[in-house]
């Protein structure tokens, strides 16, 4: 349930930056002199895209973290695990880190006031089609498991697994990871497929998301002996 800290902070950081990088592009605002040095720090590594795509994706990630911030408030039933104190600093730096990897993508000469039906191009159309088709999967995987410990009334009755089932759990047992990996390839689409340095964000995702899956994987196939032999772990079919 800490979780729940990861995506408070990400709302209110990601958010801050959003405000910032909005009044860049719109309203005649300067960056923050922090992302400027970063840009002369990082010098070639640093990949600019589009301001208009970075704000598309600071936004879509804005609203990723406030949708998963309600479903831990309101939809997710947790149980009485813990995490470790190393996973949790983590965890909160990599929220703060992956908003401000965006809006290092930016460049410093942000093209202030220019009409918005000039920088829309139809990448960012197809980013965000996924980004919307992933988290309704998602948030419909995180239903299905915080129903399995309720009543029919909606009262939580046990803080023990079960055998989910339905949606994208009839192919893989861990769905709502395989759709977090989509929704940040949503964002790289967004960015116009070439922007390699959220290309790495992607990978680092891909990798957490499998081995998180994977023991999860286990766990059900251990635990429960009538689990379905043809379920994958977290990519389908795979």
């Amino acid at each position: 349930r800490w979780f729940t800290h990861f995506y408070v902070v990400s709302v209110l950081w990601n958010g801050f930056l959003l405000i910032w990088l909005f009044q860049a592009e719109f309203l005649g605002g300067s960056l923050p002199l922090w992302i400027q040095y970063m840009h002369r720090a990082l010098g070639k590594v640093s990949q600019n895209c589009e301001d208009f795509s970075a704000l598309l994706v600071l936004l879509l990630l804005w609203l990723h973290s406030c949708r998963r911030l309600g479903e831990c408030l309101w939809t997710s039933v947790f149980s009485n695990g813990v995490i470790h104190i190393v996973q949790y600093c983590f965890g909160l730096a990599y929220y703060i880190a992956v908003g401000s990897t965006v809006l290092c993508q930016v460049p410093t000469n942000v093209r202030n006031g220019k009409e918005l039906s000039m920088q829309i191009c139809w990448y960012h159309i197809v980013g965000v089609m996924m980004y919307i088709w992933a988290s309704l999967h998602q948030h419909s995987c995180l239903v299905i498991l915080a129903n399995l410990r309720k009543s029919k009334s909606g009262k939580v009755v046990s803080l023990s697994h079960g055998v989910p089932s339905g949606d994208w759990f009839e192919r893989v047992s861990c769905p709502h990871y395989f759709a977090e990996l989509l929704i940040y390839v949503s964002m790289a689409v967004t960015l116009g497929f070439h922007n390699v340095t959220w290309w790495c964000v992607v990978m680092y995702v891909l990798f957490n998301q499998a081995l998180a899956a994977v023991l999860c994987h286990e766990f059900y196939q251990k635990n429960f002996s009538s689990y379905p032999k043809h379920r994958k772990a977290f990519i389908p079919f795979v």
